[in-house]
């Protein structure tokens, strides 16, 4: 027999219900859920629920030491499993400092459950001590929240919040919880007795949709695929069935930041990352292609540049969950609701059908030209023997890392985008970043939740001097919890992107751009019990990264790179796939006075 709450979204199936408070519905929720892992601070609003998990050892609790450090933690844990993250924060001033990393969330499709302490009920809307309207406050920035007043509805809408944070496009969903209802006792429902009613996200392709993509793959002359991070949100399997159709086909791929790894770097298909700084291969492609299949990914700026000059002669192909995205900012032709695995497989289930190929001349011709372009070097650079190039130090962590179980968070700024292009991603789920927000202190945090998730495994943040001051608080929470996390700051003593574009688009005028009164970042290693190391030169950069690797403690390396190199290729704000800087390289030195070259 079933029963009906008239203002729930949910089903109940009526069960033996268990009497349990607030708080105790809060942390059997989490373990009927598989959460192993909640990163939190406490405060007034829970204390209940700090008292409940207390006494049970099922999910064991990371404290960290600011609030958006534990959204960032439960951000990089998500993405780096494939699960939902979690995290729990008191009322006021806990709720709004998660506010960026929930935005954070928001932007990039992580699935996190957020759980927010509340006055008691009886004083909502009378400005008591550390009120906030957080229901109000994290509406834009979630996918969706609530706010308890009933403990008889905790468990059934906990349980509704984790299956709206994981199903359809992920997202964050914020649980707001006043303290009067983590004391009150009411029954609690597992998950296997609550069925969402309405929200049920479509994941199976059209198939005349379909049928019309195949079409167009069919006849291109200069296809493309471009992916994007719906391809690693959708699971290993996802990937897994990318590399078989891309490699059927013949095509070549690129993808956004988010979508890194889904397929291997090392692959001779593989263009690199696309958009302002992408590779020119990469950019060229979709500014010259025929067709262009988008798999999972949302058309950001960033990636698009001008959109009346963005791949102007070919008919696009849009795989997406979210169905929003359809020509929201690029008309396109064949538009394809649901889960980017599902439809991968279906499109190689009809390409295999079809026992299809492409144009064996045409494709040759599009390969011929793409290796003409890949023969630019776009990604080189002057090397010196006296000064670290920031290129050359994460070329030689990748090169020290690689065929390690290695998982690499970033800040945000020109080390993140040096990142992106020099350190190569064979599998996904081992590139956590911040794409949509760009937030500047995400690494460190982020960098504690996966190596929580992987307490094996080498990760490392590769950060900025300025940005990773930001949260670098966390790394107390990384030496409390023996988190061998490593901290690689690319320091050039300025923020370095704004310093690049100051230079190439504000008249070299540095505002406030340069990095005066840093710490000594190994004597601040030093004051927090983690293990401080420091590189100048290039001839023992290798040396200390092998040290780095070789420590069982947390670190911070503090590479001192060159001050000026600026990050190329770039497409300028406002301009078009085909109008990149190129940078001042060895075999193309000098080519303006700039040692700059328009395309």
């Amino acid at each position: 027999m079933k029963t009906m709450d008239r203002e729930s979204t949910t089903t109940t199936t009526e069960t033996e219900a268990e009497e349990l408070t607030g708080a105790e519905i809060v942390v059997r929720a989490m373990r009927d859920q598989g959460v192993a892992h909640i990163f939190g601070y406490p405060g007034g609003a829970v204390l209940p629920i700090y008292d409940a998990l207390f006494q049970q050892e099922d999910v064991e609790h990371i404290l960290v030491r600011h609030e958006q450090g534990a959204a960032h933690a439960a951000e990089g844990y998500a993405r780096s499993t494939g699960k939902p993250g979690v995290l729990l924060v008191t009322s006021g001033p806990g709720a709004t400092n998660a506010v960026t990393g929930l935005t954070d969330a928001l932007m990039d499709s992580i699935p996190l459950v957020c759980f927010t302490g509340q006055v008691p009920t009886h004083l909502i809307g009378a400005d008591a001590f550390q009120e906030c309207d957080t229901v109000g406050i994290t509406r834009p920035c979630t996918k969706h929240n609530y706010l308890v007043k009933d403990v008889n509805d905790l468990a059934r809408i906990i349980h509704e919040a984790f299956y709206v944070a994981t199903h359809g496009r992920p997202g964050p969903v914020v649980i707001d919880i006043p303290k009067d209802v983590q004391f009150k006792k009411g029954r609690y429902v597992g998950p296997a007795n609550v069925e969402h009613r309405t929200y049920r996200p479509n994941t199976k392709g059209d198939p005349r949709r379909i049928e019309q993509a195949l079409d167009l793959i069919a006849k291109a002359k200069r296809p493309v695929f471009y992916t994007g991070g719906g391809v690693i949100n959708a699971g290993p399997a996802a990937s897994r069935t990318l590399r078989e159709l891309v490699r059927a086909t013949g095509i070549p791929i690129t993808s956004t930041l988010m979508g890194l790894g889904a397929f291997p770097a090392s692959d001779p298909q593989w263009l690199g990352m696309l958009g302002m700084h992408g590779t020119y291969e990469a950019n060229l492609a979709m500014n010259r292609c025929d067709v262009m299949i988008n798999i999972g990914a949302r058309f950001d700026d960033r990636v698009t540049g001008r959109l009346d000059a963005f791949s102007p002669q070919s008919k696009k192909i849009h795989v997406d969950i979210d169905a929003s995205s359809f020509n929201k900012t690029v008309r396109v032709d064949v538009p394809i609701h649901g889960d980017a695995g599902e439809i991968l497989t279906e499109l190689l289930a009809g390409w295999k059908a079809r026992k299809a190929s492409l144009d064996a001349a045409a494709m040759k011709t599009w390969w011929d030209e793409i290796g003409a372009w890949r023969g630019r070097r776009s990604l080189a650079y002057r090397h010196s023997d006296t000064i670290i190039k920031p290129q050359y130090a994460i070329e030689r962590l990748y090169e020290l890392t690689k065929g390690r179980k290695t998982y690499i968070t970033t800040e945000v700024g020109q080390h993140q985008m040096w990142a992106a292009q020099h350190y190569h991603f064979e599998e996904p789920n081992r590139w956590m970043t911040s794409g949509g927000l760009g937030t500047m202190g995400y690494g460190v945090p982020a960098a504690v939740g996966v190596q929580t998730a992987h307490r094996d495994a080498l990760v490392i943040d590769i950060a900025g001097e300025a940005s990773v001051q930001m949260t670098i608080q966390e790394i107390s929470t990384a030496v409390q919890y023996r988190l061998p996390v490593k901290i690689f700051i690319l320091n050039n003593e300025y923020m370095g992107m704004v310093r690049q574009w100051q230079q190439l688009l504000h008249g070299g005028r540095y505002s406030h751009s340069y990095s005066e009164a840093l710490p000594d970042f190994v004597k601040l290693a030093d004051a927090y019990g983690a293990v401080g190391l420091r590189a100048t030169r290039p001839d023992e950069l290798d040396a200390r990264i092998m040290e780095m690797i070789s420590i069982d403690r947390p670190v911070i390396f503090d590479c001192v790179v060159d001050k000026t190199e600026n990050c190329f290729p770039m497409i300028p704000s406002g301009a078009a796939h085909d109008e990149m800087i190129l940078g001042d390289t060895d075999d193309q030195p000098g080519v303006t006075e700039a040692g700059r070259q328009m395309v």
